[in-house]
């Protein structure tokens, strides 16, 4: 046996063990509540033994369309559209008012408010990326964010928060469970607002999030693990964007 025979036994025990696919088809049908997908027939459980019922047809449409492109071995993380809707049923619609919370933490120390000092190139691309965000947050809900460089913490208005809130608190757990995703990859609340409710397109939005990463990767260069993160993590952010406006049309 060679050593690189050697190798590959050692990382297929290394590997995670995956169920097996255990269906045939997969289908999507009116039910109580929404729309299912089926499994030979049988309805989807979430991990808290839930029925796995979506709000809309569009929405219940590529989540099947994952199961149905497993192929031997069931992999979860090709499947950010079934986690998502998991994430809906079994933590947002239990407990909404926390993961409000948490999306209203990010806008109270928001990525786009803190800017940096020098050098002037970034400065400029900051201004660039960041500020037609402020600018469209303060048109369409008529408050302020106000803005620090370096790491001095800049306190929000009440008014500028509450906006936030109001905005939060009209999103059902589907919409949320994808804005909350947005929020924790991008570090913004404005930014998943400005993909929600202010009409900037998702790539703009992953750009702006990535100004200061994308920077230092010009100046200092990226090693092949931390591009394969940043792979990574664009798939999943725009399967929640994907989510979140199926979720909401």
């Amino acid at each position: 046996m060679s050593q690189d025979d050697i190798q590959e036994r050692i990382k297929a025990q290394l590997r995670p063990q995956l169920p097996k696919r255990f269906y045939e088809t997969v289908e999507v049908c009116k039910t109580e509540g929404g729309y299912g997908v089926l499994l030979d027939g049988r309805g989807i459980k979430t991990a808290a033994h839930k029925a796995l019922v979506l709000p809309r047809r569009a929405l219940a449409e590529p989540v099947a369309r994952e199961w149905r492109e497993q192929g031997e071995f069931i992999e979860p993380s090709t499947m950010p559209m079934t986690r998502l809707a998991n994430t809906a049923l079994d933590l947002v619609a239990v407990n909404p008012e926390s993961v409000r919370a948490e999306i209203l933490g990010y806008a109270g120390n928001d990525l786009v408010c803190y800017r940096a000092a020098s050098p002037k190139a970034l400065v400029e691309r900051q201004e660039k990326y960041w500020s037609p965000i402020l600018a469209r947050v303060t048109d369409k809900l008529g408050v302020v964010f106000k803005t620090t460089t370096g790491m001095s913490h800049v306190e929000q208005s009440e008014a500028a928060l509450a906006a936030i809130r109001g905005w939060l608190e009209c999103e059902g757990a589907f919409s949320l469970a994808a804005i909350h995703t947005l929020t924790t990859l991008t570090g913004s609340a404005l930014m998943s607002w400005a993909l929600a409710q202010g009409g900037l397109a998702e790539d703009l939005v992953w750009q702006a999030a990535h100004v200061d990463e994308d920077w230092q990767s010009e100046h200092w260069g990226v090693d092949d693990e931390a591009q394969r993160r940043r792979e990574a993590k664009t798939d999943e952010f725009m399967a929640a964007a994907r989510f979140l406006s199926l979720a909401k049309n």
